[in-house]
């Protein structure tokens, strides 16, 4: 780092900000160097399957960080997986994974891409369909390409060994779907390449193939996977943990406030574009005494004016304010519970210990009638569990308390 220059320096940081693993280090450093020399960007490659229509705020992590390599003055190729779609990317599973239709693929990148303009500079994104280059490519050029790698390299894979070990089907067709992501590196003659932590072997599949056909290999740049609204799971919306970036601008407020204090600041550090030394000064502040729900608040304006408009932040915060000044009482019961080895605890079962319902039961009874509130948002998911932090429940118009969960 010593050697490198101020703005090389920076550039790294940037890249380094929350991510997982960037392989190799060295290598995209003569890249930056080189970009820097000539004044030509780089090439910085996402590719998504546009396997579901609407996306949440976990899925914008990556679109974050090429956002920031944009404002370095990259270039980012945002790849749309029209055809490896119809394959089906068996990532993380242990069954095989049903391609989606032509017509649902379409329909799905259309609504993805606009979602993900919300983030992304326009003006320095390149939109890519792979069927461009993997259509024409036949059964004759998709032969040469699987000969370039070999079945030991992909029984690596974690997921396939699995399966194999537990003796699941495992289709040829599934081989071939990081071999044909693989080949639009080489297709795109990308630099870097960016995914979740479970795209790793993909990725590396890409630099393995460009290698083969004498290109330059692409690095890759890994980014974690987002916590949800409970702190503890990845957020999905099958575990109703997370936040659509086209839910309305009040709804984003509430959840981002209800997220536990320490869940914050990995949100902070992955999502908010203030910079690392902006972060670690409000943290100190925290940690000298200011309240955390100031910091929180000030990562809801940013989230929901993200996705909405800095006007809409405003009257979101003061819908929330409003809504607390009405309902909640000045002095309510202040109740702590401990959260055996840390798991988090269900809403049910908080609702009975806290006192405010007799039983999980009626607890989940009192849900299902929408008569249950954390930090003024109406809980509607039975499964729901929070993590540590303190959270203001409502039951009915007149049950509060304040809780503390640790």
């Amino acid at each position: 780092m010593s050697l490198l220059s101020d703005k090389l320096q920076q550039a790294l940081a940037v890249t380094l900000r929350g991510c997982e693993e960037l392989i190799p280090q060295d290598e995209w450093v003569k890249k930056l160097a080189r970009s820097e020399a000539t004044g030509k960007p780089l090439r910085i490659k996402l590719g998504l399957d546009p396997t579901a229509p609407d996306i949440h705020i976990g899925h914008t992590v990556v679109l974050n960080k090429l956002r920031q390599l944009q404002d370095l003055g990259h270039q980012v190729v945002f790849l749309i997986g029209d055809f490896t779609s119809m394959i089906g990317d068996p990532s993380g599973r242990n069954t095989t994974r049903p391609p989606l239709t032509r017509e649902q693929i379409e329909a799905n990148a259309q609504t993805y891409y606009k979602q993900a303009s919300l983030v992304l500079d326009p003006a320095k994104t390149e939109i890519r369909y792979n069927s461009e280059w993997s259509d024409p490519l036949g059964a004759r050029g998709l032969i040469e390409l699987a000969a370039r790698y070999t079945v030991a390299r992909m029984m690596e894979r974690n997921d396939f060994s699995e399966r194999y070990q537990a003796g699941t089907p495992i289709s040829v067709h599934e081989f071939l779907y990081p071999l044909m992501q693989g080949y639009d590196s080489v297709a795109l003659k990308a630099d870097l390449e960016l995914g979740g932590t479970d795209q790793k072997f993909n990725l590396l599949v890409g630099r393995s193939l460009q290698a083969e056909y004498g290109q330059e290999p692409q690095c890759i740049l890994t980014m974690p996977l987002l916590e949800g609204l409970d702190g503890v799971d990845k957020m999905s919306k099958s575990k109703n943990n997370y936040i659509g970036i086209s839910e309305d601008a009040n709804t984003m407020f509430a959840k981002v406030l209800s997220i536990s204090d320490v869940l914050m600041w990995r949100w902070y550090t992955l999502l908010s574009f203030q910079s690392e030394a902006a972060i670690a000064a409000l943290k100190k502040e925290v940690d000298g005494g200011r309240n955390p729900k100031d910091a929180k608040v000030l990562l809801a304006k940013e989230i929901t004016a993200r996705f909405h408009s800095r006007q809409a932040a405003d009257a979101a915060e003061q819908d929330f304010i409003n809504r607390s000044k009405g309902g909640v009482p000045d002095e309510i019961d202040e109740i702590t519970l401990s959260l055996p080895g840390g798991a988090p605890l269900g809403i049910g079962a908080l609702l009975k210990i806290a006192g405010l319902a007799a039983s999980s039961g009626e607890g989940n009874r009192l849900i299902d009638g929408g008569g249950v509130r954390v930090d003024s948002a109406v809980v509607s998911d039975k499964a729901l569990k929070l993590g540590a932090g303190v959270y203001v429940v409502q039951v009915g118009k007149r049950k509060f308390a304040r809780v503390t969960l640790g």
